[in-house]
């Protein structure tokens, strides 16, 4: 496969063919195994099916910023949790926890305690 061709069908899958690409690259395998071993992480421990999943889910979630943008989904992530009975307080511990970059858990809190 000429890398031209490759390239076009990565572009084709967007952020979810990117994500399996630096999967794959990590994985320290190569061939099959390696997009085996890529989407058994990916599924994070449930196996190559959820992979498959978690690949999708992140196309629609890529859509919608792209469509959208961050913060009007971020927002209404927000505003959704808080009808659910979620406190703003739980949300931020939440937030703390996650496995994010400094930056962004920054920019989370910053948006919540902006939303109203």
């Amino acid at each position: 496969m000429k890398i031209d061709k490759l390239i076009e069908n990565l572009v084709g899958l967007g952020i979810p063919g990117l994500i399996l690409l630096v999967a794959i690259s990590t994985s320290g395998f190569a061939g099959a195994a390696a997009i085996t071993v890529a989407l058994s992480t990916i599924g994070l421990g449930f196996g190559m099916i959820a992979g498959i999943g978690v690949l999708g889910f992140s196309l629609i979630i890529s859509r919608a910023i792209s469509k959208y943008g961050f913060e009007k989904i971020y927002t209404g992530t927000i505003k959704g949790l808080l009808d659910k009975g979620e406190s703003k307080e739980t949300i931020l511990l939440k937030i703390k926890k996650y496995p994010i970059s400094k930056e962004l858990k920054l920019k989370l809190e910053e948006l919540l305690k902006d939303s109203e």
